[in-house]
């Protein structure tokens, strides 16, 4: 057994009895003074321990996403009718995909942006619309010129009224002028407006009567609108309310079409609305816009390589006129890869406040034709994205995401204006890593700052203690 006094020798802290001890004014202060510094620094290493610091580093992309990469959409076109509004995508590679629609979504707006119906349908159509062929012969003139002056008079005589809007100079309304102009004839000497009246065609010059044209929202040329009587004008908006028909253009097709619309029609002691017994999908007839703007939701899948996201206008059997064309847009939304929650980008905000901030950047930015820039132009993005991975202290992938830099122009175009994202996707791509804390290292550094301040201050007492007795023995004039 180690008696008492044999464990005592060991004691590093030999206490002075109280009796000898002897308090100061100026040891008061600088315990004072001490111990604020101790509280000071120990709150500032806590801070330190609490908070979280990063490395950032560029390596080769070893994305785990394979070789595809999502992007996600919305914008909207105030001057994109949806009948022709395209999504198409390209790259380097020889990719070439037009008119995606299994995951794009379309919506007519008004010129304010808002909705003004539901989702609007494209349908499928064939590649090739069928045309009489080219022969030269005495042209017929069956079709009613309809104006600005008289377009409601018989729009609303008329319980059917079907109307070719056309530009002169366009290859495919010069292909359907002989077509429309003896079904025309055809029809009236079948349904005699004057005696029947059921039934009537009519055609519109869109460069004669662009402000009708425009009325109606015609973009293509030709378009062809079915408008029926007492259901052709929208209550709440005043926007025309109709059908647009899609289906072959030669003389059978277009007869055969008036027949089954005449046959829909209810009889005069019928007091139901109107209702179409044939089916639609036979002669392709779909509602048409109720306005000349398109917003474009949804997402594509491209090759991570350098490539094109282009919106434009585009139909097989349509011309379209460029100096018409404007392209101008809204980005409600555009980002690359997963989409990120909002908890998930509130704890990478919380690690590193800078990530998450160019993962939309162009997000709610306008880039509008106010007709300043002329006709014909493009409005291009050129977009470089990179990959950001951040990982946790614990090794834990806490996110993966894509964000990019957005410069923009405007460029004067040959061709039909579009609305062109041009994908640049960078080889590298940054780790941010979060450098974990140690604990000893923290209780280290708290034993340092209070041992050291405990001993920096004893130090400083004790000069100041003798020399406050080294200036009294001076005033009392004693040797030493």
């Amino acid at each position: 057994m180690i008696s008492s006094s044999k464990l005592k020798s060991v004691d590093f802290y030999r206490k002075i009895p109280r009796d000898l001890t002897e308090a100061s004014l100026s040891g008061a202060g600088l315990s004072i003074v001490a111990a604020l510094s101790m509280i000071f620094l120990f709150g500032m290493e806590l801070s330190n321990y609490l908070s979280f610091s990063t490395t950032t580093s560029v390596i080769v992309d070893k994305s785990s996403d394979g070789e595809f990469l999502r992007i996600d959409f919305n914008i909207s076109f105030p001057a994109l009718s949806c009948e022709f509004a395209s999504v198409d995508v390209s790259d380097v590679l020889g990719t070439n995909r037009l008119n995606i629609t299994k995951t794009v979504r379309k919506f007519s707006i008004d010129t304010n942006l808002r909705p003004t119906g539901a989702e609007f349908h494209s349908g499928t159509t064939a590649n090739i619309i069928k045309h009489d062929e080219l022969v030269e012969e005495e042209s017929v003139e069956g079709s009613l010129t309809l104006t600005s002056r008289n377009f409601d008079k018989y729009s609303r005589l008329f319980p059917i009224t079907v109307v070719n809007f056309y530009a002169p100079w366009c290859y495919w309304s010069q292909r359907l002028k002989p077509s429309w102009e003896k079904a025309a004839k055809i029809i009236k000497e079948r349904y005699d407006p004057e005696i029947d009246g059921r039934i009537v065609l009519g055609k519109v010059d869109c460069t004669e009567e662009g402000d009708l044209c425009r009325s109606h929202h015609i973009q293509g040329y030709p378009s062809i609108r079915i408008f029926r009587k007492g259901s052709d004008i929208r209550d709440d908006h005043g926007d025309h309310d109709h059908e647009s028909y899609y289906g072959d253009r030669d003389t059978d097709s277009l007869v055969k079409t008036m027949e089954k619309l005449v046959a829909s029609l209810p009889a005069e002691s019928q007091k139901l609305g109107l209702e179409d017994k044939s089916n639609g999908t036979e002669y392709r007839k779909r509602p048409a816009p109720l306005a000349g703007g398109c917003r474009i939701e949804g997402y594509v899948r491209v090759k991570k390589v350098p490539g094109d996201l282009v919106i434009s206008a585009r139909s097989d059997a349509h011309s379209f006129d460029a100096s018409q064309m404007n392209m101008s847009h809204v980005v409600h939304h555009l980002s690359f890869g997963r989409k990120l929650s909002p908890r998930v980008l509130s704890d990478v905000k919380r690690l590193i406040p800078y990530v998450g901030s160019s993962h939309e950047r162009l997000n709610g930015r306008s880039f509008i034709n106010t007709r300043d820039l002329g006709a014909n132009v493009t409005m291009e993005h050129y977009l470089q994205i990179v990959k950001t991975e951040v990982i946790t202290g614990k090794d834990y992938k806490l996110v993966e995401e894509y964000e990019y830099t957005a410069h923009s122009s405007v460029a004067q175009s040959v061709h039909i204006p579009v609305a062109k994202f041009h994908l640049e996707l960078s080889p590298m791509q940054v780790l941010v890593t979060e450098n974990p804390k140690s604990f000893s290292h923290f209780i280290t550094n708290v034993c340092a700052i209070i041992g050291g301040i405990f001993t920096v201050a004893g130090i400083l007492d004790s000069i100041l203690h003798n020399t406050i007795r080294l200036m009294k023995k001076v005033e009392l004039g004693k040797n030493f």
